[in-house]
């Protein structure tokens, strides 16, 4: 059984960075793509940022690029989203995803985590 845990979540002020991370256990980590989602308050989930198994490969929403970036550990069997000059409209609870088969994806994913709350105060 695979199972993911984020942890890194927290409250800040506008313009400070976070850095979440995501262990899997369960299966060979680095057979996934993997991929960070989120979710604030009345809306629903969105892509924020994927990576390949390789980590040859990544891919950003519109709306984080330049200021989140992901990574993996594929010893450490863990995905990092480390996210700088946050926002307000960060807000958000923050899942990691896995991803079987395939390249990365900004929408299929096998396996969530439960999510990690992020509070970005103005």
């Amino acid at each position: 059984q695979v199972q993911l845990v984020e942890s890194g979540g927290g409250l800040v002020q506008a313009g400070d960075s976070l850095r979440l991370s995501c262990e899997v256990s369960g299966r060979t980590f680095s057979t996934y793509a993997m991929g960070w989602f989120r979710q604030a308050p009345g809306k629903e989930r969105e892509f924020v940022a994927a990576i390949s198994r390789s980590s040859s490969t990544t891919s950003y929403a519109a709306f984080v690029k330049g200021r989140f970036t992901i990574s993996r550990n594929n010893a450490k069997n863990t995905v990092y989203l480390q996210m700088n000059s946050l926002k307000p409209e960060d807000t958000a609870v923050y899942y990691c995803a896995a991803r079987l088969s395939g390249g990365i994806s900004t929408t299929s994913y096998d396996y969530w985590g439960q999510g990690t709350q992020v509070t970005v105060s103005s």
